[in-house]
């Protein structure tokens, strides 16, 4: 592998734990939709994909109005009324520091709107971190490498100079997809056993651990 000069992190469920709230959230944007409300483990396998792919997963029948109002309320729970914690992961913020402190360029490549990470930014205090961000709607869906591509070539790295870390098989594949090196995070939405199908040069438990694998 080539020296890294680029980390690039997914944001729910590898930065922020986030999955429970938005897990709650759509689920209960369903109900108040009047749709069949989707399984936790459902929920779970869409997070990372831009809502439309999200959408057509867990509410296939839904028609446009219908899919406005899903939008409408899973907004409105997750920002305004769904009270499940969403902390940084432990170590989130130091290891960030360490990456940055190496010289090592930082990035963001999220399921988010891009409202929504500026938001989380704002709450975290994180977006100082970080060179560049791309979100879903400024790019296509995961697993499709279009913001990984948009990514490297903005900061003007190779994909192999780069690693993409992320919880999700839809993290991974886009990786995969660009010869990307790529680690798989336990912590987030989907288990160690998928995450392993994607070839990653480790599964870690806990984000201080990419310190050690990242700087040489």
């Amino acid at each position: 592998m080539s020296a890294v000069k680029l980390v690039i992190f997914d944001w729910d469920g590898t930065v922020m734990d986030s999955v429970g709230r938005i897990v709650s959230s759509m689920r209960a944007a369903a109900a108040l939709t009047a749709l069949e409300v989707p399984s936790h483990d459902a929920v779970k396998q869409i997070i990372g994909l831009s809502l439309d792919p999200a959408f057509d997963q867990l509410f296939p029948t839904a028609d446009k109005a219908q899919r406005q109002q899903i939008f409408e309320h899973y907004r409105d729970q997750y920002v305004l009324h769904d009270t499940t914690p969403t902390p940084l992961f432990a170590g989130a913020e130091a290891t960030l520091k360490q990456l940055a402190e190496q010289n090592i360029l930082l990035a963001v490549a999220t399921g988010k709107a891009r409202k929504g990470l500026d938001r989380m930014f704002a709450e975290t205090g994180l977006a100082p971190y970080f060179a560049t961000s791309r979100c879903a709607d400024e790019a296509q869906s995961k697993p499709h490498p279009d913001m990984l591509q948009q990514i490297i070539t903005e900061l003007g790295v190779n994909a192999e100079q780069a690693i993409m870390v992320g919880d999700t098989s839809h993290d991974l594949k886009m990786a995969q997809a660009i010869n990307m090196p790529r680690v798989g995070v336990s912590h987030g939405a989907h288990p160690v056993s998928v995450l392993a199908q994607y070839q990653p040069l480790a599964i870690i438990d806990h984000l201080p651990e990419l310190t050690s694998l990242v700087v040489q």
